[in-house]
């Protein structure tokens, strides 16, 4: 399942859309940023016949990818790489464990929760369409020690009734 989050000028308005994907284009491990915490072991990964939470996100193949950070547990960091002026930034989250994770976009000044489940995998794409989402950021995440999330940033075109 997929939710789109869009958020539009100054004021921040937040709408869910439903759709699906299949897209396996994972992006070019030269082009993904540093990233500031350590993904957990093959032996801590759930299994539960489910998309693994070790799997970021995959974005469509009209997406490019921005930064990656693999399976982590409880509060982290990382730095996304700059995009073209009119793109989207798109934040892909999956999630795994009881508890609501916050996601901050420090560059554009966005957050939003996100409630992941107790043995359920859980992902949630977002997209954010406000001034400067092209620039270079970072994304911090703050999680209960028992949820475990991955998230794929990802640059794409705004939907046709967002262009002006």
């Amino acid at each position: 399942m997929r939710r789109l989050l869009w958020v539009a000028g100054v004021a921040v308005a937040l709408v869910a859309v439903t759709g699906c994907t299949d897209s396996s284009a994972p992006g070019d491990a030269s082009s993904r940023p540093a990233l500031s915490s350590s993904p957990l072991s093959s032996s801590e990964q759930p299994d539960d016949g489910q998309e693994p939470v070790a799997e970021p996100p995959e974005l469509d193949d009209s997406e490019h990818l921005a930064g990656r950070q693999p399976e982590t547990k409880g509060n982290a960091s990382f730095s996304y790489a700059k995009g073209a002026a009119g793109d989207a930034l798109i934040v892909a989250v999956r999630c795994q464990g009881a508890g609501t994770m916050k996601v901050a976009v420090k560059t554009v000044n966005v957050s939003f929760p996100l409630e992941c489940l107790a043995g359920e995998t859980t992902t949630t794409y977002n997209q954010v369409g406000v001034s400067g989402v092209e620039k270079p950021g970072t994304v911090s995440v703050t999680a209960p020690s028992g949820v475990h999330w991955s998230m794929t940033i990802g640059r794409g075109e705004p939907p046709a009734e967002d262009q002006q």
